[in-house]
Protein backbone atom coordinates (compact mmCIF):
# COMPACT_ATOMS: atom_id res chain seq x y z
CA UNK A 1 0.00 0.00 0.00
CA UNK A 2 1.36 3.42 -1.01
CA UNK A 3 0.60 6.35 1.26
CA UNK A 4 1.11 9.98 0.32
CA UNK A 5 0.17 13.43 1.57
CA UNK A 6 -2.84 14.97 -0.13
CA UNK A 7 -3.96 18.59 -0.20
CA UNK A 8 -2.63 20.56 2.72
CA UNK A 9 -2.37 24.12 4.01
CA UNK A 10 -1.67 26.00 7.21
CA UNK A 11 -1.99 29.52 8.52
CA UNK A 12 -3.14 31.75 11.35
CA UNK A 13 -6.82 32.34 11.97
CA UNK A 14 -8.83 34.77 14.10
CA UNK A 15 -6.18 37.50 14.23
CA UNK A 16 -8.11 40.24 16.05
CA UNK A 17 -7.00 43.75 15.08
CA UNK A 18 -8.42 47.16 15.96
CA UNK A 19 -7.07 50.40 14.54
CA UNK A 20 -7.68 54.09 15.11
CA UNK A 21 -7.13 56.16 11.97
CA UNK A 22 -6.65 59.70 13.23
CA UNK A 23 -7.95 62.40 10.89
CA UNK A 24 -7.62 66.12 11.55
CA UNK A 25 -11.09 66.52 13.06
CA UNK A 26 -12.29 62.98 13.83
CA UNK A 27 -11.16 59.42 14.52
CA UNK A 28 -12.00 56.44 12.34
CA UNK A 29 -12.31 53.18 14.29
CA UNK A 30 -11.83 49.89 12.42
CA UNK A 31 -12.13 46.38 13.88
CA UNK A 32 -11.24 43.31 11.82
CA UNK A 33 -10.51 39.60 12.15
CA UNK A 34 -7.93 38.21 9.70
CA UNK A 35 -7.28 34.62 8.56
CA UNK A 36 -4.17 33.68 6.58
CA UNK A 37 -3.93 30.34 4.76
CA UNK A 38 -0.79 29.23 2.91
CA UNK A 39 -0.19 26.45 0.39
CA UNK A 40 3.17 25.50 -1.07
CA UNK A 41 6.22 23.25 -0.76
CA UNK A 42 5.48 22.09 2.76
CA UNK A 43 5.30 18.31 2.27
CA UNK A 44 8.47 17.52 4.24
CA UNK A 45 7.09 19.40 7.25
CA UNK A 46 4.31 16.83 7.37
CA UNK A 47 6.24 13.70 6.37
CA UNK A 48 9.62 14.38 8.01
CA UNK A 49 9.06 17.11 10.58
CA UNK A 50 11.29 19.43 8.51
CA UNK A 51 10.30 23.03 9.35
CA UNK A 52 12.89 24.79 7.20
CA UNK A 53 10.21 25.98 4.75
CA UNK A 54 7.61 26.88 7.37
CA UNK A 55 6.77 30.53 8.08
CA UNK A 56 5.54 30.30 11.69
CA UNK A 57 1.89 31.16 12.19
CA UNK A 58 2.97 33.51 14.97
CA UNK A 59 5.07 35.38 12.39
CA UNK A 60 2.02 35.59 10.14
CA UNK A 61 0.08 37.14 13.03
CA UNK A 62 2.84 39.67 13.69
CA UNK A 63 3.00 40.52 9.98
CA UNK A 64 -0.69 41.42 9.97
CA UNK A 65 -0.26 43.85 12.87
CA UNK A 66 2.92 45.41 11.48
CA UNK A 67 1.57 45.93 7.95
CA UNK A 68 -1.72 47.34 9.28
CA UNK A 69 0.11 50.38 10.68
CA UNK A 70 0.89 51.80 7.23
CA UNK A 71 -1.30 49.82 4.86
CA UNK A 72 -4.72 49.47 6.51
CA UNK A 73 -6.07 52.93 5.75
CA UNK A 74 -8.94 52.36 3.31
CA UNK A 75 -10.82 49.17 2.42
CA UNK A 76 -10.34 45.69 3.83
CA UNK A 77 -9.90 44.52 0.22
CA UNK A 78 -6.93 46.86 -0.31
CA UNK A 79 -5.31 45.71 2.92
CA UNK A 80 -5.90 42.06 2.05
CA UNK A 81 -4.31 42.53 -1.37
CA UNK A 82 -1.22 44.13 0.17
CA UNK A 83 -0.91 41.39 2.80
CA UNK A 84 -1.30 38.56 0.27
CA UNK A 85 1.27 40.12 -2.04
CA UNK A 86 3.73 40.69 0.84
CA UNK A 87 3.53 37.06 1.95
CA UNK A 88 3.95 35.85 -1.64
CA UNK A 89 6.93 38.06 -2.46
CA UNK A 90 8.83 37.29 0.75
CA UNK A 91 8.26 33.52 0.73
CA UNK A 92 9.18 31.75 -2.54
CA UNK A 93 8.13 28.40 -1.06
CA UNK A 94 4.50 29.61 -1.04
CA UNK A 95 2.47 29.11 -4.22
CA UNK A 96 -0.96 30.19 -2.94
CA UNK A 97 -2.01 32.70 -0.28
CA UNK A 98 -5.57 33.14 0.91
CA UNK A 99 -6.50 36.08 3.12
CA UNK A 100 -9.97 36.27 4.67
CA UNK A 101 -10.99 39.43 6.52
CA UNK A 102 -14.17 40.08 8.48
CA UNK A 103 -14.89 43.63 9.58
CA UNK A 104 -17.12 44.40 12.56
CA UNK A 105 -18.86 47.65 11.69
CA UNK A 106 -19.06 50.74 13.90
CA UNK A 107 -20.73 54.12 13.31
CA UNK A 108 -20.04 57.46 14.92
CA UNK A 109 -22.73 58.46 17.39
CA UNK A 110 -24.83 61.44 16.23
CA UNK A 111 -24.82 64.33 18.72
CA UNK A 112 -26.88 67.47 17.97
CA UNK A 113 -27.25 66.37 14.37
CA UNK A 114 -23.53 65.77 13.78
CA UNK A 115 -21.43 62.60 14.11
CA UNK A 116 -19.33 62.72 17.26
CA UNK A 117 -15.59 62.86 16.43
CA UNK A 118 -14.58 59.84 18.51
CA UNK A 119 -17.63 58.09 20.04
CA UNK A 120 -19.11 55.04 18.32
CA UNK A 121 -22.00 52.61 18.41
CA UNK A 122 -21.96 49.08 17.02
CA UNK A 123 -23.89 48.21 13.86
CA UNK A 124 -25.39 45.00 15.25
CA UNK A 125 -24.51 41.57 13.85
CA UNK A 126 -23.86 42.80 10.29
CA UNK A 127 -20.27 42.38 9.11
CA UNK A 128 -18.33 43.19 5.96
CA UNK A 129 -16.14 40.46 4.48
CA UNK A 130 -13.52 39.91 1.81
CA UNK A 131 -11.42 37.04 0.51
CA UNK A 132 -8.18 37.54 -1.42
CA UNK A 133 -6.51 34.63 -3.24
CA UNK A 134 -3.10 35.12 -4.84
CA UNK A 135 -1.49 32.24 -6.74
CA UNK A 136 1.47 33.47 -8.74
CA UNK A 137 0.26 36.23 -11.01
CA UNK A 138 -3.38 35.26 -10.57
CA UNK A 139 -5.31 37.36 -8.05
CA UNK A 140 -8.98 36.85 -7.16
CA UNK A 141 -10.98 39.27 -5.01
CA UNK A 142 -14.39 38.65 -3.52
CA UNK A 143 -16.35 40.74 -1.06
CA UNK A 144 -19.52 40.39 0.90
CA UNK A 145 -21.94 41.04 3.73
CA UNK A 146 -22.53 38.64 6.60
CA UNK A 147 -25.50 38.47 9.00
CA UNK A 148 -27.51 41.27 7.39
CA UNK A 149 -30.90 41.29 9.16
CA UNK A 150 -33.70 42.29 6.79
CA UNK A 151 -37.48 41.97 7.08
CA UNK A 152 -40.63 43.02 5.26
CA UNK A 153 -44.12 42.88 6.75
CA UNK A 154 -46.01 42.27 3.50
CA UNK A 155 -45.52 41.73 -0.26
CA UNK A 156 -44.50 38.15 0.54
CA UNK A 157 -46.45 34.98 -0.23
CA UNK A 158 -45.95 31.21 -0.29
CA UNK A 159 -48.55 29.20 -2.23
CA UNK A 160 -49.05 26.31 -4.71
CA UNK A 161 -46.35 24.05 -3.23
CA UNK A 162 -46.39 20.25 -3.01
CA UNK A 163 -48.85 18.88 -0.49
CA UNK A 164 -48.56 15.32 0.78
CA UNK A 165 -49.52 13.21 3.80
CA UNK A 166 -47.24 15.17 6.13
CA UNK A 167 -47.99 18.70 4.93
CA UNK A 168 -49.59 20.90 7.57
CA UNK A 169 -48.36 24.31 6.43
CA UNK A 170 -51.14 26.63 5.32
CA UNK A 171 -50.79 28.60 2.10
CA UNK A 172 -50.59 32.36 2.49
CA UNK A 173 -50.64 35.34 0.17
CA UNK A 174 -49.47 37.74 2.87
CA UNK A 175 -46.74 36.92 5.37
CA UNK A 176 -43.66 38.34 7.07
CA UNK A 177 -40.45 37.67 5.16
CA UNK A 178 -37.39 37.85 7.41
CA UNK A 179 -33.85 36.61 6.94
CA UNK A 180 -30.30 36.98 8.18
CA UNK A 181 -28.68 37.31 4.78
CA UNK A 182 -25.12 36.55 3.75
CA UNK A 183 -24.04 37.74 0.30
CA UNK A 184 -20.68 37.15 -1.39
CA UNK A 185 -19.68 38.47 -4.79
CA UNK A 186 -16.55 38.22 -6.94
CA UNK A 187 -14.94 41.05 -8.89
CA UNK A 188 -13.60 40.57 -12.40
CA UNK A 189 -10.78 43.07 -11.73
CA UNK A 190 -8.63 43.25 -8.57
CA UNK A 191 -8.30 47.03 -8.83
CA UNK A 192 -11.47 48.83 -7.75
CA UNK A 193 -12.75 51.58 -5.49
CA UNK A 194 -13.81 48.85 -3.06
CA UNK A 195 -15.46 51.06 -0.44
CA UNK A 196 -17.70 52.84 -2.94
CA UNK A 197 -18.62 49.57 -4.67
CA UNK A 198 -19.46 47.86 -1.40
CA UNK A 199 -21.82 50.64 -0.34
CA UNK A 200 -23.52 50.74 -3.76
CA UNK A 201 -23.96 46.96 -3.92
CA UNK A 202 -25.34 46.85 -0.39
CA UNK A 203 -27.84 49.59 -1.30
CA UNK A 204 -28.87 47.66 -4.43
CA UNK A 205 -29.48 44.47 -2.44
CA UNK A 206 -31.62 46.30 0.12
CA UNK A 207 -33.60 48.16 -2.54
CA UNK A 208 -34.33 44.97 -4.42
CA UNK A 209 -35.43 43.16 -1.26
CA UNK A 210 -37.75 46.00 -0.26
CA UNK A 211 -39.37 46.47 -3.66
CA UNK A 212 -39.70 42.84 -4.76
CA UNK A 213 -43.15 41.24 -4.52
CA UNK A 214 -42.07 37.85 -3.31
CA UNK A 215 -43.68 34.52 -4.22
CA UNK A 216 -40.92 32.65 -2.37
CA UNK A 217 -37.59 33.28 -0.66
CA UNK A 218 -35.95 31.62 -3.67
CA UNK A 219 -37.49 34.16 -6.04
CA UNK A 220 -36.46 37.07 -3.84
CA UNK A 221 -32.90 35.73 -3.60
CA UNK A 222 -32.66 35.49 -7.39
CA UNK A 223 -34.10 38.96 -7.89
CA UNK A 224 -31.59 40.48 -5.45
CA UNK A 225 -28.64 38.82 -7.15
CA UNK A 226 -29.91 39.69 -10.62
CA UNK A 227 -30.24 43.35 -9.64
CA UNK A 228 -26.57 43.45 -8.60
CA UNK A 229 -25.31 41.84 -11.81
CA UNK A 230 -27.42 44.17 -13.93
CA UNK A 231 -26.15 47.26 -12.12
CA UNK A 232 -22.45 46.37 -11.77
CA UNK A 233 -20.49 44.97 -14.71
CA UNK A 234 -17.46 44.59 -12.43
CA UNK A 235 -19.26 41.87 -10.46
CA UNK A 236 -18.85 38.45 -12.08
CA UNK A 237 -21.19 36.46 -9.83
CA UNK A 238 -22.95 36.70 -6.50
CA UNK A 239 -23.97 34.03 -4.00
CA UNK A 240 -26.62 34.54 -1.33
CA UNK A 241 -27.59 32.57 1.75
CA UNK A 242 -31.03 33.48 3.08
CA UNK A 243 -32.31 31.42 6.01
CA UNK A 244 -36.03 31.92 6.44
CA UNK A 245 -36.60 33.32 9.93
CA UNK A 246 -40.18 32.27 10.55
CA UNK A 247 -42.79 34.52 12.11
CA UNK A 248 -45.80 32.26 12.64
CA UNK A 249 -49.28 33.72 13.17
CA UNK A 250 -50.46 33.03 16.71
CA UNK A 251 -53.84 31.35 17.18
CA UNK A 252 -56.05 33.97 18.83
CA UNK A 253 -59.27 32.08 17.99
CA UNK A 254 -58.86 30.07 21.21
CA UNK A 255 -59.56 33.35 22.99
CA UNK A 256 -62.46 34.32 20.73
CA UNK A 257 -60.30 36.83 18.84
CA UNK A 258 -59.31 37.20 15.18
CA UNK A 259 -55.70 37.49 14.12
CA UNK A 260 -55.55 39.69 11.03
CA UNK A 261 -51.83 39.14 10.43
CA UNK A 262 -50.94 41.20 13.50
CA UNK A 263 -49.67 38.83 16.20
CA UNK A 264 -46.83 36.38 15.44
CA UNK A 265 -44.45 34.01 17.17
CA UNK A 266 -40.85 34.49 16.06
CA UNK A 267 -38.95 31.18 15.91
CA UNK A 268 -35.19 30.75 15.61
CA UNK A 269 -35.29 27.02 14.84
CA UNK A 270 -36.00 25.02 12.85
CA UNK A 271 -35.66 27.31 9.83
CA UNK A 272 -35.70 27.10 6.06
CA UNK A 273 -32.25 27.39 4.49
CA UNK A 274 -32.14 28.84 0.97
CA UNK A 275 -29.00 29.45 -1.08
CA UNK A 276 -28.25 30.39 -4.67
CA UNK A 277 -25.56 31.72 -6.98
CA UNK A 278 -26.40 34.10 -9.82
CA UNK A 279 -23.72 34.40 -12.48
CA UNK A 280 -23.08 35.70 -15.98
CA UNK A 281 -23.05 33.34 -18.97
Amino acid sequence: MKIKLGENSYGKHAIQLSKIIRHADYHEFRQIAVNTTLEGAFETAYTMGDNTRILPTDTQKNTVYALAKEHFKTSIEAFGLYLANYLTEHNPQINRVQVDITEHLWSRIPVDGQPHPHAYTGNGPEKRTTQIIQAGDHIAVSAGIQDLLILKTTDSAFEHYIRDTYTTLKETSDRILATQCTATWSYNNPQQDFNALFNEIRTTLLRSFAQHKSLSVQQTLYDMGKAVLEAFERVQEISLVMPNIHHIPFNLEQFGMQNNNEIFMATSAPYGYITGTITRD
